[in-house]
């Protein structure tokens, strides 16, 4: 009897782009594959997986990366995350074989890394076949800060030489140049899109004629704004997250919609973030202008927002001018600009479909 083939997908817990990624693809490799089995390693909320996953799934709650520490969802810590690596390092090849020995175990047709390099070396011990996914890998992102440790360039080595065990890594536009890597395959971006249903919404957010909504979405990083101190900006009203405690006649809490995300987004009229890979596409893709706060030195931050300058109304906001919530003129230069063209998103499609051809 032959067995059904079984994807093995790490994902990254540094944000929730990671899984917004890999769960689209997943999703369009289990109507592409019929029976695929699939087992998803992640220390990101099994909630969280399952309202992305339209599928059965496995899930082990292990992690195989960190990314980088942080001290909030903008501030990288440096020297911290120099030590955590190091630490991680020690006695790298003892670690591969351990996680190698585990994923023999599992017996994967693909490992599907997005985007923990550990995975990656383990599936090239075990002899399991490997693809990389991302927009960024943490051999750049670990080099542009790390790069004055005594460490480094043995991190670094192992890092690359890990990346590169892949056969292929699968580059999510927008994405960092990444030129360390082996052999790679570029695709559209991944991003959901939602149905609006603005009057429903509206009418939720007590939204009089005329009025704006405004989302607030920093992403899967704690980044707490003190909307309960901001003014009130005649014809705005806020959608929060609920985890906040936001107690005021012009905000309504994200989750009391009872929405998916991706459609709450496509109801409102700006959404305000940090550079992160899917918010931006997602409002990008849905048509909503976007308000963002620099992440200061982030490496991937530049292609980040030349892409999203290319594809939707957006404009920076100052730092203080957020937690101030002094946005009424930002905003309404928002809303002058023009509308640009939508961006394709086709990645997720692409994805599966190579996925498919080459590995299972």
């Amino acid at each position: 009897m032959e067995s059904h083939p079984h994807l093995l997908a790490d994902i990254s817990s540094h944000g929730y782009g990671h899984v917004s990624q890999t769960s689209a693809v997943i999703n369009e490799l289990v109507s592409l594959v019929p029976g695929l089995r699939v087992t998803v390693r992640s220390t990101a909320p099994h909630d969280f997986l399952k309202s992305r996953l339209q599928c059965e799934f496995q899930h082990i709650p292990l992690a195989f990366d960190f990314g980088m520490k942080m001290a909030s969802a903008v501030d990288v810590l440096i020297a911290e995350s120099a030590d955590a690596y190091r630490e991680f390092h020690a006695d790298w090849q003892h670690k591969v074989e351990r996680e190698a020995q585990a994923m023999r175990r599992l017996k994967p047709d693909l490992l599907l890394a997005n985007v923990p390099y550990l995975s990656l070396a383990a599936a090239r011990s075990a002899g399991v076949r490997a693809a990389g996914m991302c927009c960024l890998n943490w051999a750049d992102i670990y080099s542009y800060y790390c790069v004055e440790d005594a460490a480094s360039r043995t991190i670094h080595g192992q890092m690359v030489e890990s990346y590169r065990s892949a056969e292929c890594f699968i580059k999510v536009q927008p994405a960092m140049e990444m030129p360390n890597l082996g052999a790679t395959f570029s695709i559209n971006p991944i991003a959901r899109i939602g149905q609006a249903q603005r009057a429903f919404v509206a009418s939720a957010c007590s939204v009089r004629e005329g009025e704006k909504l405004v989302m607030v979405a920093m992403g899967g990083m704690e980044f707490r704004l003190p909307v309960q101190n901001w003014p009130s900006l005649p014809g705005v009203r806020w959608i929060v997250p609920d985890a906040w405690k936001i107690r005021r006649d012009d905000t309504t809490a994200f989750e009391s919609l009872h929405l998916p995300f991706v459609d709450v987004l496509a109801s409102c009229d700006a959404v305000i973030s940090k550079p992160g890979y899917g918010t931006f596409t997602e409002a990008a893709c849905n048509g909503v202008p976007l308000l963002y706060v620099t992440r200061r030195d982030w490496p991937e931050e530049p292609y980040l927002l030349q892409w999203l300058k290319q594809n939707v109304a957006c404009l920076q906001v100052d730092r203080q001018a957020l937690e101030e919530g002094e946005l009424d003129s930002v905003l309404r230069q928002l809303w002058a600009l023009p509308q640009l063209a939508r961006p394709h998103a086709a990645g997720a499609v692409e994805a599966a479909k190579f996925l498919r051809d080459h590995y299972l």
